[in-house]
């Protein structure tokens, strides 16, 4: 199989182009007029989606697509479903408009496999970078019951609410951590430039300076020169920080101690438990059985410390365990939590009651998200003052007793 590039125009002269695995170029042009397509150019692709396997598709994939992308592409699937187009001629539309070149690689794929007569949960499957085992069994459970077009609003209204947990708390971290660059870019352009303006300065003085002084003039001093060695530090520990983070015990350290940041431990928590329950809330409504949906959800949940808890609440409920027990086993559901849970498995409407803790939990974050700059901002305020108070005090401090030494 070899991967072409097309242009071409359509029925209404609109310009067409995309990509399609095809054995030959014959083959190519052949499939654009059965969908309607004038051919202009076709022509071979580079290996850039090299290697292939025996089936045509690509072994791994070379370019992730991002929430937005994917979130466009459900978008236009459910509106493909409902007016009743052809799955692989929707595939061919939304592929000739997608501009991610992974993405669009990626539906190339999809429609090949249904052409062979697959379905298109199994051919979801062999792209996981770009579609996760709860979209997959959500488009498996729409095919086995004949409600695709379902499975595709309800996956739209899950990304959605992913898509603006992730904006708040993006949102919420941005103040804050733009505080906290400024301020370290204030202080190593003072230690660089400002303070060996005045070493020299000091050092015609006749005097003893202070403590304070030699400490920033020493910094000062080592900064201007091995600089190089403090981006290596700064560059070994970033790479060693990302592999530790990439490590299965170093991940769900780092999950688990973030979770108990101040402030903005309680808006993570709170964003990480609701997208659980509402993703467990959509697989249960779909008909997913609830030990399978466990299993789901935990892989999606995005804290590897949540995705043990929730796999051990998996394994309680697979030895027959409640779920209002295997939830307070977990640890991880507050009083609140648990009683929904509780109501909602008594009342059989398990789905209804988790979805309102999902909303729930999302207004929470948006007031917290919204009041963080408030609360941290005197924090922020505070270690800025110090660090200018150390400033000043370094650098005048022994003019101060250059002159109070004149006066007498």
């Amino acid at each position: 199989m070899q991967d072409y590039h097309y242009r071409g125009r359509d029925q209404l002269g609109e310009p067409r182009q995309g990509r399609r695995q095809a054995a030959d170029a014959a083959e190519v042009a052949r499939w654009l007029l059965a969908q309607g397509i004038t051919p202009t150019e076709i022509r071979p692709q580079p290996d850039a989606w090299l290697p292939w396997n025996a089936d045509g598709f690509p072994l791994r994939r070379a370019q992730a697509c991002g929430p937005q992308d994917l979130l466009l592409f459900t978008r236009q699937m459910r509106a493909m479903v409902r007016a009743g187009v052809p799955l692989t001629q929707a595939l061919a539309s939304i592929q000739a408009s997608t501009r991610h070149a992974g993405l669009e690689q990626a539906i190339g794929t999809l429609q090949t496999e249904l052409e062979k007569g697959g379905t298109l949960s199994q051919a979801m499957s062999r792209h996981p970078a770009i579609f996760d085992d709860y979209y997959i069994n959500m488009v498996k459970v729409g095919e086995s019951t004949g409600l695709l077009e379902d499975s595709f609003e309800r996956l739209l209204e899950q990304l959605q609410f992913d898509f603006a947990m992730r904006q708040k708390i993006r949102a919420a971290l941005r103040y804050p951590s733009f505080v906290l660059a400024a301020i370290t870019a204030a202080i190593a352009i003072v230690t660089t430039f400002v303070i060996p303006t005045f070493a020299t300065l000091f050092a015609s003085m006749a005097m003893e300076l202070p403590p304070l002084t030699r400490l920033l003039l020493g910094l000062s001093a080592f900064m201007t020169r091995y600089w190089w060695l403090l981006l290596a530090l700064g560059a070994a520990g970033a790479g060693a920080i990302r592999w530790l983070l990439q490590q299965p015990q170093g991940r769900w350290h780092w999950d688990r101690n973030k979770l108990r940041l101040p402030v903005i431990g309680s808006i993570i928590r709170k964003a990480s438990l609701a997208r659980f329950s509402r993703n467990l809330a959509t697989a249960l409504r779909s008909g997913v059985p609830v030990v399978e949906a466990f299993a789901i959800v935990a892989r999606i949940v995005d804290n590897a410390y949540y995705e043990q808890r929730i796999l051990r609440m998996r394994t309680d409920l697979e030895r027959g365990e409640s779920l209002l027990r295997a939830a307070r086993a977990a640890g991880i559901f507050s009083p609140l939590e648990l009683q929904m849970i509780s109501v909602g498995e008594q009342t059989g409407d398990l789905d209804g009651l988790l979805s309102q803790v999902a909303d729930i939990h999302r207004e929470e974050v948006e007031y917290e998200a919204g009041r963080l700059s408030a609360a941290i901002e005197p924090l922020l305020l505070l270690v800025l003052g110090v660090l200018v108070g150390i400033l000043l005090l370094g650098i005048f401090e022994p003019m101060w007793n250059m002159t109070q030494l004149t006066r007498r």
